[in-house]
């Protein structure tokens, strides 16, 4: 029987990312799983449902309804299962872990879970899904612990696509759009990492201020991009992009934050380790309200496009 919990938030606090431009800022409520020290959000959609999971070591999904509820969500018969992304349509995507430690995708759809796995694979995660339902994610053909041999795919009614990024270690696809413009990283070595957006299989990079370890990890159908930038002092840092600008978002008081998660309203989730040493999520909505910023959103778009043509083509997927 699905169970319904209370949400516990924070005061909210008011955080400004930093730009040499216009800078958007953010109401921000901490989100803990009651009883909990460790909560991850990491997606949400149009009516700001959130997807996440909770538990450091036993890993179990939820879907968090604003402002009160959280649902839980796993897989059947699994170990551990989390809830990675949702979609308008409240669709799901997830990863999940066998009773044997295997790992795998999954999508809920229609009130039905399905494993998403590309054949041939010994480790799969599911990590974003569109209002169509395809999902991206990535495997490994040769590593049961996912740790190497990583490729980054995208998944449409059980068809499986590897992108080709440029020469890496490791790749994951992270975020998609209904578009079908796709977010991620890929690793050119071992301890370096680069943010990367996929439009029409034109591959293009993002990366924050020059860092050496990125992560692109949400998109909005309005090309927002979110993620995480290592910077100088070793410090994880979220960002926001865009139209091309890129801000840090950071929550205050934190060690390190993620952002994971944007929708069409600008609205970010993801979360931070706090003052404790806790991992705790967030949702931040935008000051002001997202019909002012629709506008400089606007404004911004083609000053976005000069800039990622300035980073130039990397590679096309095959």
């Amino acid at each position: 029987m699905t169970r319904h919990m209370a949400v516990m938030f924070a005061t909210s606090t008011l955080i400004a990312a930093t730009s040499a431009t216009a800078t958007p800022s953010y109401t921000v409520k901490t989100v803990q799983y009651p009883g909990d020290t460790f909560t991850q959000l990491l997606g949400i959609n149009n009516a700001s449902t959130i997807a996440g999971f909770h538990g450091a070591s036993v890993a179990q999904g939820f879907v968090l309804t604003l402002p009160n509820t959280f649902t839980p969500q796993n897989f059947p018969g699994s170990a551990t299962s989390m809830t990675t992304a949702i979609n308008n349509t409240g669709s799901t995507a997830g990863i999940y872990v066998d009773t044997a430690g295997t790992s795998h995708g999954h999508t809920y759809v229609g009130g039905s879970y399905m494993t998403i796995d590309e054949p041939g694979t010994v480790f799969n995660q599911a990590l974003g899904i569109n209002d169509g339902a395809t999902t991206v994610g990535y495997s490994s053909a040769t590593d049961p612990t996912g740790l190497t041999g990583e490729v980054a795919y995208k998944q449409a009614a059980g068809v499986f696509t590897n992108l080709v990024l440029p020469s890496n270690v490791n790749s994951q696809a992270v975020g998609i759009n209904n578009a079908g413009d796709i977010v991620g990283f890929y690793q050119p070595t071992s301890t370096t990492a680069l943010g990367f957006l996929d439009v029409g299989g034109i591959i293009s990079t993002v990366d924050p201020f020059g860092s050496t370890f990125a992560q692109a990890l949400g998109i909005s159908n309005k090309g927002e991009i979110v993620g995480s930038w290592l910077d100088a002092m070793g410090v994880t840092n979220g960002f926001v992009d865009i139209g091309g600008v890129i801000t840090t978002f950071d929550v205050a008081g934190a060690s390190s934050t993620v952002v994971n998660g944007v929708n069409d309203k600008g609205q970010l989730v993801g979360f931070y380790v706090d003052a404790n040493g806790n991992t705790d999520g967030f949702v931040a909505t935008l000051v002001p309200e997202p019909a002012v910023w629709t506008l400089m959103l606007t404004g911004l778009g083609g000053l976005g496009a000069a800039l990622r043509s300035r980073r130039g083509v990397l590679a096309t997927r095959a």
